[in-house]
């Protein structure tokens, strides 16, 4: 008995060591960030974790309410305006481990940033080598959006469930890439990119292989169940499908849309460098618009590069999100890509650069918001 748990362990470690030790480094650099903002502000350390979203994403463990909101802004804020993916994590292990819900939620996206960081890494190790694959995921856990991953926030489980479908298109495991792509789409409305890979990998199976592989279809058939589904619920729930669209368009998501990106340079251009979120927002843009020049020249690939500007062109068309740090970890393969192939001479200076940002922007992002606690 003794000697299978250590042989389970040793495997565990070879599968899992490298990018696990690396994501906690990553976690250790934030909770130390938020520790200090939570002190100043004389609150406590679970009020830093559930901060933003969070606080719906619990509200939506403990089940969705029936009825859709009126008014616009706060006043029409519910769960409703959130994927049920995560939510459903969340109360397994609240019923499995009968640990409250917000332990619930911090044990799960505790984990999911595990399986991220570990699906990361695979992607990369099998194109680049481990040695690139441990500085594309480190950058990636290092970048300023990555600190959602210690919050109750839906990023690790849609990295992990886009990661793992991906390799299974490189690997023709069409069955697999096409279920946890639906878990993808049943995570987040930028999940639906990854259905692009998936259409993709299917034609190439299909038209430009001998064996004309219709089995491969599976994967673009299953990739959109998540969000149908979850459409199909609210419809059956709410007596609507479209409860999400309302939801956000009235509590977070008002005005035109594809405005978020211009909205902020006029923003900066009439008031200054006034407002951090504008500041941000705009830095941000800019950011990875370099990087996904840097990206493209790479040749990444049709299925790396079609779910990129997929999640590049849905943020883009949102009235508020825009290229934000949290677009660019949720359109992963940006980051880790670039940050595999730096010349490792450069690699260190990048890296303690962009941990440095993260730090700056988790602290003015915390230090600025209002930060519910759910108990």
């Amino acid at each position: 008995m003794a000697k299978t748990v250590r042989d389970t362990l040793q495997r565990l470690g070879r599968f899992a060591g490298r990018p696990g030790l690396i994501y906690l480094c990553s976690r250790v650099g934030v909770l130390l960030v938020v520790l200090t903002v939570v002190i100043d502000a004389s609150e406590g350390l679970g009020h830093g974790l559930t901060a933003w979203d969070s606080h719906w994403y619990l509200a939506a463990a403990k089940g969705y309410p029936h009825t859709i909101l009126s008014g616009r802004g706060n006043v029409a804020q519910s769960s409703l305006g959130f994927f049920p993916a995560l939510p459903i994590v969340i109360k397994a292990v609240h019923l499995v481990l009968g640990t409250d819900y917000t332990r619930s939620g911090l044990l799960a996206t505790f984990a999911l940033g595990i399986t991220a960081a570990v699906a990361v890494w695979r992607l990369l190790q099998e194109t680049d080598g481990r040695d690139r694959a441990d500085r594309g995921t480190a950058l990636l856990l290092f970048s300023p959006g990555a600190f959602v991953l210690s919050l109750v926030y839906s990023e690790g489980l849609l990295i992990t469930a886009v990661a793992i479908c991906l390799i299974a298109l490189r690997h023709r495991r069409w069955v697999v890439a096409g279920l946890f792509a639906a878990v993808a789409t049943a995570t987040d409305p930028i999940g639906l990119a990854v259905v692009l890979p998936c259409l993709f990998a299917a034609r190439e199976a299909i038209w430009k292989s001998k064996e004309r592989d219709l089995t491969s279809l599976a994967a673009p058939l299953l990739a959109p169940m998540g969000i149908i589904g979850f459409f199909s619920f609210l419809w059956a729930w709410t007596g609507t499908p479209f409860a999400w669209f309302v939801t956000q368009r009235r509590g977070w998501q008002g005005g035109p849309p594809a405005s978020s990106i211009p909205k902020v340079f006029v923003d900066i251009a009439q008031h200054g460098f006034v407002n951090p979120n504008s500041v941000i927002k705009a830095a941000s843009f800019l950011v990875c618009a370099g990087l996904l020049v840097a990206f493209l020249k790479m040749k990444p690939g049709i299925l790396l590069s079609s779910y990129v500007i997929g999640a590049l062109f849905f943020a883009a068309m949102s009235p508020v999100i825009g290229w934000t740090p949290r677009v660019a970890l949720r359109a992963f393969p940006l980051i880790a890509l670039v940050g595999a192939r730096i010349p490792e001479r450069w690699f260190p200076l990048v890296l303690a650069t962009t941990a440095l940002v993260t730090a700056a922007v988790t602290a003015v992002s915390l230090g600025n918001a209002h930060i519910p606690f759910t108990p």
